[in-house]
């Protein structure tokens, strides 16, 4: 008879998984991480959307009407829109257009507490709020309101349905009666925009110069040192201020490069110390022997392997970036009027305390900064601990 096999079939091994892979699970697992990820998403979307979805699409989102200004959130009134003289070149800007510079206003708008059409005119009562001055009774005529002839029923169906709206401002207006929802979310595509071109120039000068220094060594290192230990020891508005004063100018994108250029000294550091492990590695030395280049060397297979630690600290950066121009615009040296930068925000609303409105003007895109900073600072700890291969994964 025969006998069983005393060998016990083995169990089917693991299959083999790239580094990869355990690193996206242990940041799928960190749900802080995943929570800030999702928010940093939003305000992507909102950003690219830009003036797609704002509720004033003009450029700036800076179409105020003064009579309704420092209203508070969820403040409705009635407007009255009369057809602007050079409206009629404005109303086809194409959507590309529309998406990069807003669509100029089409209408002028006023305010009104009630109205009532008496023959071919109709006779308003302005809106009068705790700010604006009394005001009289205006008349119009239904072909003015129009902007079109016609009938006279005709002309009073476009009246009603198109030239007198009701408008709800959902986070209220600012000093200048702007819709502050629309300068929040616009004010998403410049605080991502700064972090953005902040990380890249960062990321470009810090591998340039710290690949160089921890490669080649020698005096070259010791002169490359010196000079990240001297812009380390300036404060970063100083020099986003020396680099205003040398480009001649303040705006959105001098601002952009001037950030930019104060936070390469992180990187470089990072891939300094890197690179001086990595260069006496047995690959290094295969590839010296095999004749390649230094650059190549430098480019395909030592600046490959510095991928996580280059994340993390990119993370760190855009947060930096953000809490940056937001103080330089808050003190009046970074984005200038009208653009909606939330630093500027802070500051106009600040201006106000003391007042009803000037709570809710500075706490909004203060909260905005707070939020925004906060999401990338828990990404930042998620992808750390991510490429770390010692914390363990969330599930089996």
């Amino acid at each position: 008879m025969a006998v069983a096999s005393p060998i016990a079939p083995l169990r089917a091994a693991a299959p083999a998984r790239p580094p990869g892979y355990y690193v996206r699970q242990r940041l799928l697992g960190n749900r802080p991480a995943m929570a800030g990820l999702g928010f940093i998403l939003l305000c992507t979307l909102v950003a690219l959307a830009g003036y797609w979805i704002l509720p004033d699409p003009s450029p700036d989102a800076n179409s105020g009407v003064v009579q309704l200004q420092k209203e508070p959130p969820g403040f409705s009134a009635t407007i009255l829109r009369i057809p602007a003289p050079d409206s009629a070149g404005t109303a086809n800007a194409g959507p590309l257009h529309t998406w990069l510079y807003g669509r100029a206003p089409q209408f002028q708008e006023i305010p009104i507490s009630s109205y009532r059409i008496e023959g071919d005119s109709v006779l308003v009562e302005p809106y009068q709020n705790h700010s604006a001055l009394a005001d009289v009774p205006r008349r119009f005529s239904l072909t003015q309101l129009a902007g079109q002839a016609g009938s006279a029923a005709e002309l009073r169906q476009v009246v009603e349905q198109d030239r007198i709206v009701r408008r709800t401002y959902w986070l209220g207006t600012d000093k200048a009666g702007r819709d502050e929802l629309s300068r929040l979310l616009l004010g998403t595509r410049i605080s991502l925009g700064i972090g953005l071109v902040a990380v890249l120039i960062s990321l470009a000068l810090g591998m340039l110069i710290g690949a160089v220094a921890g490669y080649v060594g020698g005096w070259v290192d010791s002169l490359l040192m010196g000079v990240m230990t001297v812009v380390w020891s300036i404060p970063g508005i100083m020099l986003v201020i020396a680099i205003s004063l040398a480009l001649d100018s303040k705006g959105v994108w001098t601002s952009f490069v001037a950030v930019g250029l104060t936070m390469w000294v992180d990187v470089a550091r990072v891939v300094r110390g890197q690179m001086l492990s990595l260069r006496e590695k047995t690959f290094v030395e295969a590839g010296r022997v095999l004749g390649l280049p230094q650059s190549r060397l430098i480019a395909r297979h030592l600046l490959p392997n510095m991928t996580g630690p280059l994340i993390v600290i990119a993370t760190s950066n855009f947060a930096a970036a953000i809490l940056l121009e937001a103080g330089l615009s808050f003190l009046g040296l970074g984005v200038q009027p009208p653009a909606p930068s939330w630093g500027l925000m802070v500051n106009e609303g600040f201006q106000l305390l003391g007042t009803q409105a000037g709570l809710w003007l500075t706490l909004l895109p203060g909260l905005a900064i707070s939020l925004l900073v906060l999401s990338f600072n828990l990404l930042g700890n998620g992808l750390r601990d991510a490429y770390d291969p010692k914390t363990p994964l969330s599930h089996a």
